[in-house]
């Protein structure tokens, strides 16, 4: 739970290998900010999840494009690992009864038919809607477009 950017700094000044930081970033100016820190690369996950060419399910896409603030929870509701996302009813009613939850993969396999039903009937209340701290600056354009706006960023 350490910020990315704390954690590269510390990490680049312990070790002589390449750091990849990742966690939050969503923008050129992370992505600068991220090798200011010592990275020697970035890695961006949420910022590709609304691509039309992510294999994100539509119901999932919206619920990253809708989110206006960092509303992301640590939780163990679908899968048993920690793994931050944004809340639904599902993450809401295992509140408080984190000891009903089963470890992984045991979790996971237990929620894939509930996952595979929510994503075909479009319900965002029962999938696992994984979303770094930056969701609410997520944009929706092609892969393509967006690592180009990505260098721009970066680069100016």
């Amino acid at each position: 739970m350490v910020p990315t950017l704390d954690l590269v700094r510390a990490v680049a000044a312990a070790v002589d290998l390449p750091v990849i930081a990742t966690g939050g970033l969503m923008d050129g100016r992370d992505i600068r900010a991220a090798l200011e820190a010592g990275a020697s690369a970035a890695a961006l996950g949420t910022a590709f999840l609304a691509c039309p060419e992510s294999g994100a399910a539509e119901a999932y896409k919206q619920a990253i494009l809708t989110a206006r603030k960092d509303t992301t929870v640590i939780t163990r509701a679908f899968s048993g690992r920690p793994a931050r996302g944004l809340p639904n009813e599902f993450i809401h009613k295992l509140t408080g009864r984190e000891n009903a939850i089963l470890p992984y993969p045991l979790q996971n396999a237990l929620t894939r038919a509930m996952r595979t039903a929510a994503a075909k009937q479009g319900n965002p209340e029962f999938l696992s809607l994984w979303a770094g701290q930056g969701v609410a600056r997520s944009r929706s354009m092609p892969a393509g477009e967006l690592v180009a706006q990505l260098a721009r960023e970066l680069f100016h």
